[in-house]
């Protein structure tokens, strides 16, 4: 695999990459706080100081949804409002994606993986529409992290502190793959309904059939992978700062033909 390019660098944990209509390239510093975008080869900060911002969903209308100890609206001029607050027991929000219709799956804490707490299952909430109660769609998730949706609704979801991608059909939660080193991080899908799994330590992405079957991995030596991204041409990965590398986004040729994560409407 040639050499990744990276386009950004110096971040404690680069997270939740996403691609927008116009190509631009918006990710988070979930350790360091920020949410950053890259456009034309300049990272624009978008908003400063937000941390814990794990997961990130770009919208139709500009901004982006963002996680955190609640999850919030990011309108384009800056200004934010709360879309849905921690339930009783969560402690915060981690991965978030939007869904085709443009709802957001959001995976909560019941744990502060970062203060050294062990794991308390938590579990993903589907919010579909403003001032809506969010309906609990995946239980038993250790330490609930990466997140996707295919254009008819099928739901995956990764257990980091597990090892395992859990899919969500018809309203049934079921074991779809459980990863070679035992960490699951971020998530994106092809247009084949392979999914495409960051390996954390492993310095890694697994692609993994529609049927959970482990097919091929993208190894990224030294690097500790927490997310990626399709964009139309290219994948798009973040990392964690670690004793070799500091948290990067980085851009690979894409190896297979992916799906742009969707975008809210919320």
């Amino acid at each position: 695999m040639a050499e990744p390019e990276a386009l950004a660098s110096g971040y404690r944990l680069a997270e939740a990459p996403r691609v927008a209509h116009d190509g631009a390239v918006w990710f988070t510093d979930a350790l360091g706080g920020g949410v950053y975008r890259f456009a034309d080869g300049e990272v624009e900060t978008v908003l400063a100081k937000r941390k814990g911002v794990g997961g990130m969903a770009l919208h139709t209308d500009g901004g982006a949804v963002l996680s955190g100890r609640d999850v919030v609206r990011l309108h384009p001029d800056g200004s934010s409002d709360q879309l849905m607050a921690a339930p009783d027991g969560v402690t915060g929000f981690n991965d978030l994606c939007a869904t085709a219709d443009g709802a957001i799956l959001v995976g909560g804490l019941r744990f502060r993986p970062f203060a050294g707490e062990p794991p308390v299952p938590g579990s993903f909430w589907l919010l579909e529409a403003r001032g809506a109660e969010p309906t609990e769609v995946a239980t038993g998730i250790g330490w609930p992290n990466g997140c996707g949706a295919t254009p008819g609704g099928t739901l995956y979801v990764c257990d980091y502190h597990g090892g395992s991608v859990h899919v969500i059909e018809d309203g049934e939660q079921g074991l779809f793959a459980r990863t070679p080193n035992g960490e699951a991080d971020g998530l994106a899908l092809d247009r084949e309904r392979g999914v495409w799994v960051a390996l954390g330590s492993a310095g890694a992405i697994a692609r993994f059939s529609p049927t959970g079957q482990l097919e091929r991995t993208l190894d990224l030596p030294g690097r500790f992978v927490s997310s990626l991204a399709f964009g139309p041409d290219a994948l798009y990965v973040t990392t964690a700062a670690n004793d070799h590398f500091p948290g990067e986004l980085l851009r690979l040729r894409a190896p297979v033909d992916g799906l742009v994560h969707h975008h809210a409407t919320l």
